[in-house]
């Protein structure tokens, strides 16, 4: 029986993420400017087609499937990520005095582009912000750290944006925030889960640490219409 993080965007948008969905019944994506995710109920080849005639843009968009696949046309496929899905299924985790965690709202969103185009944490755009629960970490007016939720699947929430600017390393603000997200979701009875490329080193060893464990692989089409 397929888990309901096995097609995770088309999850969150029949659930958590529900109220940010466009599409039909077969098929289904956000808004360019929340996020690039497409998903369908079933992956045929009819439903490609739908969602390629659906689109009314042709900026990439971001296809999530549990195994590797042949894109079918007229889809051209612009790279494949390969990813880990992470799960955490432990309590609440002590935390310790640390810096200030700064809700994030519209007027902090060209700041959070800045950061998020300089460290790659994943797709982060205009509207982004609309998932929810960011929080920031900030230098005086600058913002130096972030992290946010994405995708919500039901009962699974995902952990998403981590990301610290390079002039802050090793303050452990990335930790800082995990554990805020963690324990906020974990306290809405809820499970912590988050992506995370498969060569990131550094970032898995964090959230092994952190209790987190390792799903399954997962993939990460980008595609563009031709």
């Amino acid at each position: 029986m397929e888990h309901v993080l096995d097609n995770p965007a088309w999850n969150a948008l029949i659930s958590g993420n529900k109220h940010l969905f466009k599409g039909s019944e077969q098929v289904k994506y956000f808004n360019s400017e929340v996020s690039p995710f497409v998903a369908f109920k079933e992956n045929t080849p009819e439903n490609f087609q739908l969602l390629y005639e659906l689109i009314p843009h042709n900026n990439p968009v971001i296809f999530i499937s549990p195994y590797k696949m042949d894109i079918p046309e007229p889809w051209k496929v612009l790279r494949c990520v390969e990813g880990i899905q992470m799960v955490y299924n432990n309590g609440i985790k002590e935390t310790y005095p640390g810096s200030e965690l700064i809700p994030l709202a519209v007027e902090h969103v060209p700041q959070m582009l800045a950061l998020t185009k300089l460290t790659n944490p994943g797709p982060f755009a205009e509207k982004t912000i609309d998932f929810g629960h960011y929080r920031g970490i900030f230098d005086g007016d600058r913002l130096v750290a972030m992290a946010g939720q994405r995708l919500h699947i039901f009962k699974y929430a995902e952990i998403s944006a981590v990301c610290t600017h390079p002039d802050y390393f090793g303050r452990g603000y990335a930790r800082q925030l995990l554990l805020y997200q963690m324990n906020r979701i974990i306290e809405a009875s809820e499970i912590p889960f988050l992506h995370v490329r498969n060569d990131n080193e550094r970032a898995i060893k964090v959230y092994h640490s952190l209790g987190f464990a390792t799903r399954r692989e997962i993939f990460f089409y980008v595609m563009q219409k031709v």
